[in-house]
């Protein structure tokens, strides 16, 4: 509210958290929002639950969430026709080894170098270097062990890269029992 006690912004709170999720240059939380609209933080985030859901009737963009920040995004189904437009079609794809180090930070994050080495079985650095130009994967603390090596997470730009509106997007992780292990390894054999 002004001195006047009119409204800083004329428009619906909805249509407001929208306008400003639209212009800012990154994730924001729904504290910011709140503070820059003078509204309580419970409204503003059940303004983003209501504008969530509006998003998934077929519109252009969405919003992703990624811990307690969110940003709008263009929709996952919007994925093509954005990088043709934007002439980005002929980007870099990831390796089956950035993939794979990729899947492990996401699922077990915050996950060390040596935890990701140790359960892929090879040397990880090339390829968490890789990761890390990219933006898909950070720092994410340091681990209290001896050295305090450091914690890695995967980053807002990994979610967008596969489409997902927050890490409770990814599939579930699935350990498959004693017994079907060796009958998955007896059918890899076997091809």
């Amino acid at each position: 509210m002004t001195e006047h006690n009119t409204p800083i912004h004329p428009l619906s709170l909805r249509a407001s958290v929208e306008a400003l999720l639209f212009v800012a240059s990154g994730p924001v939380t729904p504290a910011q929002l709140a503070d820059a609209l003078g509204e309580k933080v419970e409204s503003v985030e059940e303004e983003l639950i209501g504008l969530s859901e509006d998003f998934t009737r077929g519109r252009g963009v969405s919003l992703q969430w990624f811990g307690n920040k969110v940003q709008l995004t263009s929709a996952p189904a919007a994925a093509l026709l954005v990088e043709k437009f934007l002439g980005l079609e002929a980007t870099a794809k990831l390796s089956r080894a950035a993939l794979e180090t990729l899947a492990i930070i996401a699922y077990r994050q915050p996950i060390t170098r040596p935890g990701v080495d140790a359960i892929r079985g090879v040397n990880s650095d090339g390829v968490m270097k890789s990761l890390l130009s990219k933006g898909m994967v950070q720092e994410a603390g340091r681990a209290e062990g001896p050295g305090r090596p450091i914690l890695y997470g995967v980053t807002s730009e990994f979610l967008q890269h596969f489409g997902l509106n927050s890490l409770a997007d990814l599939p579930p992780y699935d350990i498959p029992e004693e017994g079907d292990v060796s009958e998955v390894e007896n059918s890899l054999l076997k091809d």
